[in-house]
């Protein structure tokens, strides 16, 4: 601080240093164009430096101009040892790729203390392999306790795939669902014995310990038969959990669901077909029309029939024998029922994918008929067309703000922040600024998209907002006709700020503003910033100072011929300062001639007074007109000839006067007045 103010002081008292050491230069004497340049260039720096110091003085608010200060080398040092190991590469062939240690695999895989469902990947990844195993007994039991698939010869291949799929759900039960969080009361429940109770204590443990129980012993009495794994298709809560979590990180989830949709339909059939061979065999292959006649690949005949029967083809035997009547009615009502869901929930699944398209469609045909109704002219009907189709395609929907309006004030700024605070941060206007007063900002801009040629604002109009854009650019248009491209502005640029920090308000904008291309513009009009400046008194009187800087440039004047400097050092001196309104008052000219004016309209006011005094005396007699001697003196009494030279002006001569000139200041009678000055000019008295 010691050397601030050290050297502002030397800055102020520069020129008068420099007044005290410079010396009369001699009439023959050159100086050099380049030296007073330099000098000029210095003088002008050190003046603008004084400068900012003083205003950094008078308001702390605004920040150093200065950069900061550079780290010093052993935060390098430190910098140095903080940097992460060496990257590792694997060459391959000819190519070389980069491979992360083994330390950070490691780490990656190491199984958690406590599971977030919601966010940890891993555990989606072990989800999925769950529910392949569950799939695979859902699909493979009732297969192979129907068709004759599982025989001698391949009974270790089916055991061991088996054994696989049991250390699976023994896996999920014992390590994975035990340190899965929960919600307690609001609260995430991360405590070891915490979650391994909670666990313990729900229906998903019970069904799962059923899941895998290990009903296979029963094989060393009835054979390798697969109805004793029918207990493994009660795992199904972690397949309905898989999908949850699935849906919750996919980007385009409704795709994942018409084939899960998909998957529901071709595991009805496969159920039916399976039931289907049954009921055959039960009635001896071959033995009627209806059943299967054990012809060609049986599962293939089977599943035809099945698709056939449950979707109402058509086009089938007619049944013969009393169970194949009740089989066959059972099976359509069935069909029906479980056909006429699946469309549904099919239906419903497609309608989810494309509301949002319907929605704009509507809104577009609603438009469009409304202007037809009324007659709008085509040109404005296809500008509105393209308004729609662009909007769409850009961001996906129509209206923004719809769709965060559902959420939290929180998500709805993590949002915003992840979206436009990036744009934002770039706006000169804004930096140095409190960051949560640009967190609210952020949540009540408005985004509005123009089309090329359409006006943002207009010369004349009155500013109410500022406006920052988002992506594309403008042009702001001049010159007489209007016409002409004075400026272009892009991503992240801000205009019409004027109006919005400006005090009296009412400003008119200075130009148009014609969209180039398509323009994504955001707008924060007067009054929201007024509202969200309430609360940041700081940020306020810095936006305020920097409108304040705004305002004074844009009110200099145009750039014109730059005046001629002096040359030499008067150039380091500034100009002199103009004489004070009430010394000019006072004298009324230069020098002495003013005094003398004063003198002289202070005789010709007595003369006149004392002219109205003779006039108001009565007259004794009357006497015969004679003309009257004008008491004007003869200086008065001449009036000036057109064509004669001006009279020289007056001038005070040296010498004595019987007459004093008094000047005096005295407090005006009003109140807001301020002051009187009053000049008399009284004789002498004689002693």
């Amino acid at each position: 601080e010691k050397e601030e103010s050290n050297s502002s002081l030397i800055l102020t008292f520069f020129p008068f240093v420099l007044t005290r050491t410079q010396k009369p230069t001699p009439s023959g004497f050159q100086t050099n164009e380049y030296a007073d340049a330099q000098l000029q260039e210095i003088v002008r720096k050190m003046r603008e430096r004084a400068t900012i110091y003083k205003e950094k003085l008078k308001d702390p608010v605004l920040s150093s101009p200065e950069g900061s200060p550079t780290a010093c080398k052993e935060e390098k040092k430190e910098d140095a040892e903080a940097k992460p190991e060496e990257d590792h590469y694997c060459d391959m062939l000819c190519c070389k790729f980069k491979k992360p240690p083994l330390k950070k695999y490691m780490e990656y895989l190491r199984l958690p203390d406590s599971i977030d469902s919601y966010t940890d990947r891993r555990y989606v990844a072990w989800l999925m392999l769950v529910t392949i195993a569950y799939n695979w007994n859902c699909w493979f039991i009732p297969l192979r306790f129907v068709f004759p698939y599982q025989t001698p010869s391949n009974t270790i291949y089916w055991f061991a795939v088996d054994v696989i799929c049991d250390i699976c759900y023994l896996c999920d039960l014992l390590i994975f669902q035990p340190r899965v969080q929960f919600l307690k009361g609001g609260d995430i429940i991360s405590d070891r014995a915490e979650m391994k109770k909670f666990y313990h204590s729900s229906t998903k443990f019970r069904l799962d310990v059923i899941s895998v129980l290990p009903f296979e012993v029963l094989y060393f009495f009835f054979g390798f038969n697969p109805a004793f794994r029918a207990n493994r298709m009660l795992k199904h809560n972690t397949f309905f959990e898989f999908n949850d979590r699935l849906e919750a990180i996919l980007d385009k989830a409704y795709i994942y669901r018409v084939i899960r949709t998909t998957g529901y339909l071709l595991f009805m059939l496969h159920i039916n077909a399976c039931v289907y061979y049954w009921a055959s065999d039960y009635e001896g292959l071959g033995s009627t029309r209806w059943v299967y006649d054990g012809k060609g690949n049986m599962y293939l005949r089977c599943y035809y029939w099945a698709v056939r029967t449950l979707i109402t083809i058509g086009g089938l035997p007619e049944p013969q024998t009393l169970f194949e009547i009740v089989f066959q009615l059972l099976n359509f009502f069935l069909g029906v029922f479980v056909f006429s869901s699946l469309i549904g929930q099919m239906r419903d699944v497609i309608g989810a994918a494309t509301a949002g398209q319907n929605y704009y469609r509507s809104s577009m045909d609603n438009t469009v008929s409304y202007m037809n109704t009324y007659s709008i002219p085509r040109v404005v009907q296809n500008r509105v067309r393209t308004w729609y189709e662009y909007t769409w395609d850009s961001q996906g929907m129509l209206d923004e703000s719809e769709l965060l309006e559902q959420m939290p004030t929180k998500m709805q700024l993590a949002i915003a922040i992840d979206v436009n605070f990036a744009i934002v941060n770039k706006v000169d206007l804004f930096k140095g600024c409190d960051t949560q007063m640009i967190y609210d900002m952020l949540l009540r801009l408005k985004s509005i998209v123009y089309l090329p040629g359409d006006f943002v604002c207009k010369k004349g109009e009155i500013g109410r907002e500022m406006y920052i854009i988002k992506q594309g650019e403008v042009q702001v248009l001049g010159g007489p006709d209007g016409t002409k491209v004075l400026v272009t502005l892009r991503a992240g640029a801000v205009f019409g700020e004027i109006s919005l920090l400006a005090a009296g308000g009412g400003n008119r904008r200075t130009a148009n503003v014609v969209a180039h291309g398509f323009a994504n513009l955001f707008i924060l009009d007067k009054k929201t910033l007024n509202e969200i400046l309430v609360h940041y008194p700081d940020s306020e009187k810095l936006l305020m100072k920097k409108a304040k800087v705004l305002l004074k440039e844009k009110g200099k004047p145009a750039p014109g011929p730059s005046a001629q400097q002096p040359r030499g050092l008067a150039g380091l001196f500034g100009q002199k300062q103009e004489t004070p309104k009430l010394f000019k008052a006072m004298l009324g000219g230069k020098g002495k001639e003013g005094l003398a004016k004063l003198l002289q309209l202070k005789r010709e006011q007595d003369i006149q007074e004392a002219q109205a005094e003779e006039e108001n005396k009565p007259e004794p007699e009357k006497k015969p007109a004679e003309p009257a001697a004008s008491p004007v003196p003869p200086a008065q009494k001449e009036e000036p000839d057109a064509d004669a030279k001006p009279k020289p002006p007056a001038v005070m001569h040296r010498g004595t006067s019987n007459e004093s000139l008094i000047i005096s200041m005295s407090p005006s009678p009003r109140a807001g007045e301020g002051e009187i000055l009053k000049v008399e000019a009284k004789e002498k008295k004689k002693k």
